[in-house]
């Protein structure tokens, strides 16, 4: 079941960067139909999908699954053609069970970094009510970066208390949350809503550069390394993405809108992705995978690709945006070819080791 759940996550990241290819100008087969549903099939198809699939394994509750099992429905939903409230209704009906497992942790587990959790599901089903409702989706976005960016930052602070606990830890991420928490209720699309929105995303930066694990492991070698390295690399984008938001109001600049996003979605949240992916799904879907040096090139890329997005958009340079598109998708492409690789590469070795223990004398 488990392996069915994230195959609707895999299928809404297939359709939302087609969509977003579409969105780009790309000419494609049904292209201009995905564009439409681009940050819904990204924000609630994939991510919903997926955090909800590993807080229902956290849980271990039978119906907590049916979180991402109505995120799979939402999405499948979208791409037969289903009215958008039908979709909108399914991601609503997931964010509210994962809302209710993440209430639970909190009430067997009360910490800020549960809280953060279970905030962070409510700002999902708050984003997801509003599209439900009628409102455009820019919006909704307010809402749907909190959900991501709580949840990582969340998790972030659970690990950080490996470390030495230094002042201000808990507070800062609080400040971070009410601004947040304000920023996405007065809307990106407003000035004050998106000032506070981006000073929310420079305290999280803040306090992730400051309390976070990653500065440490970035010193160490191997697996760990690359996780840090994904995570400041990551954490790079979501200051950049606060700065912009205050600088250039995507009420005011479409480039501040198109930047800010995708600095957060793709710069932070796919880094966050490319660093946990080898840790998360062996865990939700008990599939062996290894580290390999090769994965900072789908790393790279991906970096590359908000780099060139950010820097066409500046530029107006339509054509870079165009392209910038195309890296993300070799970086997505690359990333899952390397793992691939290296569990082929450890199958080898694992059958040249059992054939050489079967030789007699060896």
């Amino acid at each position: 079941m488990r392996i069915t759940l994230l195959a609707f996550g895999v299928l809404a990241l297939l359709a939302g960067l087609w969509g977003a290819l579409g969105r780009l100008g790309w000419p494609l087969p049904h292209g201009a139909s995905l564009a439409a549903l681009h940050g819904p099939l990204m924000i609630s198809g994939l991510f919903g999908t997926v955090i909800g699939l590993e807080r229902a394994v956290a849980l271990s509750r039978e119906w907590s699954y049916a979180a991402p099992a109505a995120s799979g429905f939402g999405t499948l939903a979208l791409l037969v053609g289903a009215p958008e409230a039908v979709g909108a209704a399914a991601y609503a009906i997931a964010a509210a069970v994962l809302a209710g497992g993440s209430l639970l942790i909190t009430v067997r587990q009360p910490a800020v970094f549960t809280g953060a959790l279970f905030f962070g599901a409510i700002a999902w089903l708050a984003g997801n009510i509003l599209w439900l409702t009628g409102h455009p989706v820019p919006d909704a976005v307010g809402w749907w970066l909190a959900f991501l960016v709580l949840t990582i930052a969340g998790e972030r602070l659970e690990l950080s208390r490996l470390l030495p606990q230094r002042r201000g830890r808990e507070p800062l991420f609080l400040l971070a949350t009410g601004l947040l928490a304000a920023g996405a209720q007065n809307g990106l699309m407003t000035g004050n809503g998106a000032i506070l929105f981006g000073l929310a995303l420079l305290v999280t930066t803040l306090w992730l550069l400051r309390h976070d694990i990653a500065l440490l492991n970035v010193r160490r070698t191997g697996q760990t390394r690359f996780m840090a390295a994904c995570m400041l690399a990551g954490y790079a984008w979501l200051g950049f993405a606060g700065v912009v938001l205050i600088v250039f109001p995507p009420g005011e600049s479409g480039f501040g809108y198109d930047v800010a996003l995708h600095a957060v979605l793709i710069g932070f949240v796919l880094s966050m992705v490319f660093g946990h992916a080898l840790i998360i799904l062996p865990a939700v879907v008990r599939v062996g995978l290894r580290y390999a040096p090769l994965l900072y090139l789908p790393l790279a890329l991906l970096h590359l690709s908000v780099a060139l997005r950010v820097g066409s958009g500046l530029a107006g340079w339509e054509a870079g945006r165009k392209g910038s598109g195309v890296i993300t998708v070799i970086a997505l492409l690359t990333f899952v070819g390397s793992l691939v690789t290296a569990r082929w590469r450890d199958g080898e070795r694992s059958r040249r080791h059992e054939n050489t223990e079967a030789v007699p004398g060896v």
